[in-house]
This record gives structure tokens, sequence and C-alpha cells, in this order.
């Protein structure tokens, strides 16, 4: 094996640089050599063969851009000479046959999670705040500082403790240089030990806009509110905005007529004070609490667990190292019975037809056709395109056109076929692997995995990001062991020996699948959990790349 390229399928006509690779040096390639014409810094693409405008790029075994201008073989691929195409796709009654990967070793397995009545089992046990419109967010605010600080579930205290040391330095007239942050970060005088977290979803909804995002923002607060991940919840509502408690209260009954948690309820314009309605909220929040912490985690078969998968800050390795590896773990889920999310529907673009071919039903392929086109329709009519979806770092790190960084992106979902299509807030039902439509957004489309019912999300990265879901554990897969040893305190499983060839992707595939069910058992807790990073941007179904 040439440790220092490599070329992704036996179609692709660019090589991919593994590490730097200078000016004038000769790479030996499967019988060919190839002269470099500049240089090629790693995660990078040179061509093979002397093209000229016009003619067809492909990489991942698919059309990924044409050229611009004249090139030699040995040139770097560029954003000058090399943009972004992609192949039309239709249903073609393709009669798709999956291999499944060998799960043995994980036959009889379980997690120990938190069962619901609805046959459901949750990761963790949250009780969740939920505001109807963005004027109850101060309130959210306010009680979030008191109950996280009170009862444990803050991250802050360090923080406050380093201001604190840095004032007092200060008023001594010493050096704020000398003063340290304590590395303490969890605190660990938790009342309710079965209770994961509080969690509020702060946002910038429920009036003004369109009565359409209020309506959108209703079904995704609900979605919420039934989530596998939740034991309770408490609304906050003003009274007067679009979104009112009613229009939440019908969304969450069509998402589950059985719905059965606790759920409390307070308008503000109907109280006689901001301090009753924060302290009422508090108090019956409490009174909750006191009974959802008496649930235990107990054992689950794995076909319980529901896995969404994503890329943020992806880099030229994210299609080679990570993704395949997160694929691998999505295919020995579904072969165990489980539910795993694909979403970020402009990340998709290019690969659209394998898709469509792995469809198990016409009507299953028609909508996701209709969804993607849809949604390309939205984009260009504002004078936008999925073609401008790779993010300046993406095209930094060897990520030049959208279909290339889609053709990467996909393989997160592994090769299974797409058993079900689901709009943003719908609910997967099916065991196998669904489509959920999103953006590619690295929050917005975590937001829309959770309300489709992830329990997990596995997110990779090539950059660096700290997304996380106030739901849903995020774990963060690196595809490189720079970016782990320079952000370890993000990261939760390196890729890297993937790239170094010191694992198989299917070696750390299943390494990652370890991972999970220790992550679904509270076994180990994921960066993002313990950081409280807990994002959510709820999509408007503007236009969002």
């Amino acid at each position: 094996m040439n440790h220092k390229v490599l070329k992704v399928n036996s179609k692709d006509n660019v090589i991919v640089a593994l590490t730097n690779l200078s000016k004038g040096e000769t790479i030996s390639f499967e019988g060919g050599d190839y002269v470099l014409q500049e240089n090629i810094p790693a995660k990078h693409k040179f061509y093979m063969q002397d093209m000229q405008p016009g003619d067809e790029v492909t990489m991942y075994g698919v059309l990924v851009g044409k050229i611009q201008l004249p090139v030699k073989a040995g040139s770097r691929m560029s954003t000058e000479n090399l943009k972004h195409a992609a192949e039309p796709y239709a249903y073609r009654d393709v009669d798709y046959e999956w291999h499944a990967p060998d799960v043995s070793r994980f036959e009889g397995r379980t997690f120990n999670g938190y069962h619901r009545t609805d046959g459901r089992v949750g990761t963790a046990n949250y009780w969740l705040f939920i505001p109807t419109v963005f004027c109850e967010n101060r309130n959210l605010d306010v009680i979030r500082e008191a109950m996280h600080n009170e009862l444990g579930y803050a991250v802050t205290h360090k923080y406050k403790q380093f201001t604190h040391q840095l004032l007092d330095a200060y008023a001594k007239g010493e050096s704020v240089e000398e003063v340290d942050l304590s590395p303490s970060l969890h605190n660990q005088n938790r009342p309710f030990k079965n209770v994961d977290g509080i969690k509020f979803l702060n946002h910038q909804g429920g009036c003004g806009g369109i009565r359409q995002d209020a309506a959108v923002l209703s079904k995704l607060l609900a979605a919420y509110a039934d989530h596998p991940n939740v034991a309770g919840v408490t609304v906050l509502s003003l009274g007067c905005q679009n979104l009112q408690v009613q229009d939440f209260n019908n969304d969450l009954k069509a998402h589950n007529p059985n719905f059965d948690k606790p759920l409390f309820i307070f308008e503000q314009q109907q109280s006689q004070s901001e301090e009753q309605l924060i302290a009422d909220a508090i108090r019956k929040t409490f009174e909750g609490l006191v009974e959802v912490n008496k649930l235990e985690r107990k054992p689950a078969p794995l076909s319980k667990l529901c896995l969404g998968v994503k890329c943020g800050g992806s880099d030229g390795f994210s299609g080679i190292s990570a993704n395949p590896s997160v694929g691998y773990c999505a295919d020995l889920l579904v072969g165990l019975g489980g539910q795993v999310l694909l979403a970020e529907f402009p990340e998709l673009c290019g690969v659209e037809q394998e898709l469509v071919d792995r469809s198990v039903s016409q009507p299953v392929a028609e909508k996701f056709i209709h969804l993607m086109k849809s949604y390309d329709r939205i984009v260009t009519n504002a004078g936008s395109s999925f073609s401008m979806n790779p993010s300046p770092g993406n095209i930094k790190d060897g990520l030049i056109t959208d279909a290339i960084k889609s053709a990467g992106a996909a393989k997160k979902g592994g090769t299974s076929p797409v058993v079900d299509v689901l709009d943003y807030t719908e609910p997967a039902t099916k065991p196998g692997l669904n489509l959920v439509c999103t953006p590619g957004n690295d929050v917005e489309a975590t937001t829309g995995k959770a309300a489709s019912g992830a329990t997990l999300i596995l997110f990779t990265t090539g950059l660096g990001t700290p997304t996380g879901n106030p739901v849903c554990p995020v774990i963060k897969v690196s595809t490189n062991s720079s970016l782990t040893k320079r952000m370890g305190d993000i990261i939760d499983i390196d890729c890297g020996p993937v790239i170094e060839g010191e694992r198989t992707i299917q070696q750390m595939g299943e390494e990652i699948l370890e991972y999970c069910i220790k992550a679904a058992s509270g076994e180990v807790l994921p960066k993002a959990v313990q950081l409280n990073q807990d994002d959510f941007i709820p999509w408007k179904r503007g236009v969002s790349l």
C-alpha cells in the first residue's frame, strides 16, 4: 500500500494526497508515474491525466465537476480549474442488493437505557423547558441559572471561580497572568442521580415572521417534547404569540396520541407577576424531577437505538476515514435491527441517483426526489445553489466542489437500503436507513435529526466543531489524529489511524459502535454533553445550506 496517496474508487481520475507532497516529486501509483506540477497539501487531490475545459472529473466513482481551463497531470485540483457538476437523477426501478456486514460480535448485546411506556428507549433522561415564543427566553435563562447551579448541572462554576480569582488578584495589585484556570469541570453534587440534565430550548421564533414558520416550530417543539430521551416538560408561553399553546398541544397529540409524560404549562399573561411565573415553574418542575428521578436504566436490545449521522467542519479526509467508518457502524446497527438517520440534503447533491437506486420502493424514491428538487428550487429562486455549499474551511482543506463534499458525506449512511424518507420533523418509524430533509448547517441538521427521533448522533469533523444538542448526545468523530491532539476537549473518537494504515474501516466502525453502546448506557459522557453544548436552531424552511 502507498501511504502517501490514495485513489478512492477505481473509476476516479484524481488521486488524494495523504501527506504533504512537493512540486517535482514523482508519485508511483498502480503502475503509473505522476510528476507533480505544484505542491499538493495533504487532503488535496491531483489530476491523473492532462485535461481540457469541459472534461469530467470523477471521484468516489461519481461525477464531481468539470474542468474550466487546461490542466496537466500532476496539477492540484482547485476552485479555479474545477467547477461543480453532478449527474441528473430519476427513478429507474433498480433491484438493489445489500450485503450486510457480519454482526455476530454484537448479537445479543444490550445497552442500559430509559424505557418509555410507548416501547421506545432513551439513552438519557432529561427534563425539558420549552418556550413557545422568544419573549420567554429571558425567563428561561433565569430558571436555567437557578436550577443548574443548585441542582448540580452547571459547567460554568470553574469560570466563575476563575473570574473571582482574577478580581481578587486585581484588588491585591497582583498579576492576573499568574492565575490559573481550575481543571475541575463537573459539579457532582446532583440530588437527582437519574436525571441526566435539565435542558432549555431557547429560540427566536413563535411570533413575527410568517405563520408557516410558527406552525413548523410547533411541530418541532412537540417532537422534542415527545423525544425518548425526554422524561418531562415545562412550557412557558407569553399568551398573545402566533404559536399558541393549543397549537403545541394539538401537534403533541398528533405526534403521539398516548403522550403521558409530566407536562407543565405556564402563561405569563395569565400570571400575577414574573416572580410568580418563575417561582411556580421552578416549583412544579422540581416536583416533576422528584418523580422522573425514580426511573432507572434497564437493558435494551441494540435494535432500540436510533443513530443520527452528521458531518461538520469537514475536510479532505472526511470521506476517506471518519465518514466511511461511521457508515460501517451504521450498517452494523441496521443489521441488528436499529434505525439510522442520514440528513443534510444539500450535501447529498451528486449522489442522488445512488440513494434513489437504494430505495426500497418507488414511493420512497419519489418522495426523496420531490424533497430534493423542491429544496433546490427554493435555493435557486433565491439566487443561490447547492454548489455554494462548501465553506471556505472546506475548500481550504480539499473539498473543492459540493459534489465532492456530498459524495464523501453520504458515506456516513453506509450502504444499506433506504427504507424511508422523512420531511422535517417527521418521526422515524421504520428500522433501517432513513433520509431526513434538513439543511447541511450543523446545528439545523442536528436539531432536525433529534426531532425525527435520533437518540445518539455521530458527528464527524476534520476541522473541529463543538456542536451539540439539548436532548440527543452528540459524539464527535475526528477524521485525523492531528485534530484529536489539538482539540481533544471536544473530540471523542479518533479515526486518524485509518489514514495512517493502522485500522481498517471495518475495525474503526466496530470501535465506534462499542463507544455508542457505552454512551447509550451512560457509561461514558461525550464531550459535547460534558460541556453542556446544547445547540438548537429551528429551520424556517427558507434558504439555508
